[in-house]
């Protein structure tokens, strides 16, 4: 299915507080920033996250409080991927119950299984439920790649809304493209690469940066929409450091941080990843300054 979502979403944080419980109060407060600043759909429980180290009990009460809060303003989008297929339909099916718009679920990690077992993982998902489904590509942490061929067959079932693309590789993702266009959408998973996967039909952006800068990014997409490439490429060449400074340790450890920078209450993120390193707050505050990002 195509069309189920264009434009920019934010793979939102999960804030914590002091006693690492979640921040409740801190997570209305990034709600709101991303709504007033033209987020299209929220993904939770995304990787950006951290459910890996987040009980069941703690991700159903995100799910019933970001429902709540949103109340109906933008998308929401809930991650229920697991290297579990029995675990990840019983995640979509709650997830449905919960009000979801839309689920996004990454390809399993860890045991791996062949590209017949993704199609049959997406299938078993897709069959449990009738939201729309966006698969998530990202080999570097998964170790297991949706090649093209694999991309088009999970296109034929019919509640299969996307891909969100984060292979990073742009001669695969055109010959997916090529291969899904008209059937289902793909999605950018590299803020690097938001530029050229718009270029090519990208529907839209599931971002990290846009923790920090929803109005930014959400520009980049109207710009492309608009077919102003120059535009695009003027504003995503200012993105580019902060961009970088996301990703010079693993996600989400610098965004939470950044989050911090603006005003919003990241707290720290869950062993066993650790707190941002002092250098790279340096260069996080460097381009925080630079973009002239405001205080929330």
């Amino acid at each position: 299915m195509v069309g189920f979502f264009n434009g920019t979403a934010t793979a939102m944080i999960t804030p914590f507080a002091a006693d690492g419980s979640i921040n409740f109060d801190a997570f209305a407060k990034m709600i709101e920033y991303q709504i007033e600043n033209g987020t299209d759909m929220l993904l939770v429980l995304g990787t950006t996250g951290e459910p890996p180290t987040m009980t069941e009990e703690e991700k159903e009460a995100l799910m019933r409080f970001t429902v709540e809060k949103v109340a109906g303003r933008v998308k929401i989008l809930f991650g229920c991927g697991s290297n579990s297929t029995a675990h990840a339909v019983e995640a979509a099916k709650k997830a449905e119950e919960l009000g979801a718009d839309g689920l996004l679920a990454v390809t399993p990690y860890y045991n791996k299984c062949t590209q017949k077992g993704i199609v049959e993982y997406y299938r078993a998902i897709c069959g449990a439920v009738s939201l729309p489904v966006i698969a998530y590509n990202v080999p570097p942490r998964t170790g297991v790649n949706i090649l093209p061929a694999t991309a088009e067959a999970l296109a034929d079932i019919p509640n299969m809304a996307g891909i969100k693309e984060a292979c990073g590789n742009m001669e695969q993702i055109c010959e997916t493209m090529r291969r899904v266009r008209g059937k289902m959408d793909v999605y950018s998973g590299d803020d690097n690469l938001n530029v050229p996967i718009l270029a090519i039909g990208g529907a839209g952006l599931i971002s990290v940066v846009s923790n920090i800068a929803p109005k930014e990014c959400k520009q980049v997409y109207e710009y492309m929409a608009a077919g102003d490439l120059a535009r695009a490429n003027e504003l995503e060449d200012r993105l580019l450091p902060l961009i970088d400074a996301c990703f010079t340790e693993v996600n989400p450890i610098p965004v939470k941080y950044g989050c911090e920078v603006i005003g919003l209450e990241a707290g720290l993120p869950r062993p066993p990843l650790t707190e941002l390193e002092d250098a790279h707050k340096k260069i996080m505050d460097e381009c925080i300054e630079k973009l002239g990002l405001k205080k929330v």
